[in-house]
C-alpha cells in the first residue's frame, strides 16, 4: 500500500510539474497583461506610477516571502498552503483597497470644493479660472483630479470629453453629478453658480444621510467582525489549554477538512451580515 501511495505521488507530481512547464509562460504573460491594464487603469488613476513588470515581481515576491516565513515560523504546511492562496490575491486586494478609500475621500471633499468652486464663480471667475483656484487650494485626491482636468483643457481637449476622463478616474456618482451639471450649464447656458450650490446642498444632506445610517448599522458590523474572530479566538484558547485535544485537528484528516468547514461558513456568515448592514444611499 505504501508503494501505490509513492507511485500515486510521483505521477502526480510529474504531471503537474509537465503542466507547469507547458502551461506556466502562457499564464505568466497573461497574468503580466492582466498586471499591465490594472497597472494603466487604476494604479494610474491613483496617480500611482508602476509598470506591469514591477507590479508582476512584487505579487511574486510577496507569494513567496510570506509562505516561507509562515512555513519557518510555524513549521505547519496547511498555515503555508493558506498563506500563499493568500499571498496571491493580496497586492489586488491591497489596491483595490486603496482604490476605494481615495473614492470616498474624494466624494468627502466634494461638497466643500464645490462651495469654493461657486464662490470664485460668482466673485467674477471663468470656470478654469475657478477651477485652477480649486486644484491649488483643495487638498488630494480631488485637487489632483482638478488639475489633470485643467491640464487637459490647455493642450486642447475638448471640456465634454475632459470631464469624460473624469468620470473614469473616479466612477462615483457624486462626480457623474457634477459633470453633468458642468456639461448642462455649458450647453445651455444656464447659472452655473447657482447649479453647484444646489449640487453640493444636495452631495451635503446625502453625506448626513449616510453618516445616521453608519451609526446604526455600527452594530451590525461589528458583530460581523466579533463573529469572524470568535471561532480563530477559540481555537488559539483551546490549543493553549488542552493541546493534546486539540492535536488532531492540526495533525489529521478530518481536523483539516473541519478547519476548512470553520473557515467556509466564517467567511459566509461575515459576507452576509455584510451585507445586510450595507445600505446604499
Amino acid at each position: 500500500m505504501l508503494y501505490f501511495f509513492t507511485a500515486t505521488f510521483f505521477v502526480v507530481f510529474v504531471v503537474l510539474g509537465w503542466l507547469l512547464l507547458v502551461y506556466g509562460g502562457k499564464w505568466a504573460q497573461k497574468a503580466q497583461s492582466s498586471m499591465a491594464n490594472e497597472s494603466s487603469a487604476t494604479l494610474g488613476a491613483m496617480f500611482i506610477f508602476m509598470n506591469a513588470r514591477q507590479l508582476l515581481m512584487l505579487n511574486a515576491g510577496i507569494a513567496l516571502v510570506l509562505p516561507l516565513l509562515v512555513l519557518l515560523i510555524t513549521a505547519n504546511l496547511i498555515a503555508t498552503g493558506v498563506t500563499f492562496v493568500v499571498a496571491i490575491f493580496l497586492p489586488r486586494r491591497i489596491i483595490g483597497f486603496m482604490r476605494k478609500r481615495r473614492l470616498q475621500k474624494i466624494e468627502r471633499q466634494l461638497p466643500d470644493v464645490l462651495l469654493m468652486l461657486t464662490g470664485s464663480i460668482r466673485a467674477g471667475a471663468s470656470l478654469q479660472l475657478a477651477l485652477d483656484a480649486v486644484a491649488q487650494d483643495a487638498s488630494p485626491p480631488l485637487a489632483q483630479e482638478f488639475d489633470l482636468l485643467l491640464r487637459e483643457l490647455r493642450v486642447g481637449v475638448d471640456f465634454n470629453d475632459a470631464l469624460k476622463h473624469l468620470e473614469e478616474r473616479a466612477p462615483v456618482p457624486d462626480i457623474l453629478l457634477v459633470t453633468s451639471a458642468m456639461s448642462l450649464s455649458r450647453d445651455v447656458g444656464a447659472n452655473l453658480s447657482e447649479t453647484l450650490t444646489s449640487v453640493a446642498n444636495t452631495l451635503k444632506a446625502k453625506q448626513q444621510l449616510e453618516g445616521r445610517i453608519g451609526s446604526l448599522t455600527a452594530q451590525g458590523k461589528m458583530q460581523g467582525v466579533v463573529m469572524a474572530g470568535l471561532p480563530v479566538f477559540l481555537i488559539l484558547i483551546l490549543r493553549f489549554m488542552e493541546p493534546e485535544a486539540m492535536e488532531p485537528l492540526f495533525t489529521q484528516w478530518y481536523g483539516w477538512a473541519t478547519i476548512g468547514f470553520i473557515v467556509v461558513m466564517t467567511f459566509l456568515g461575515h459576507h452576509f451580515i455584510s451585507k445586510i448592514v450595507s445600505i446604499d444611499v
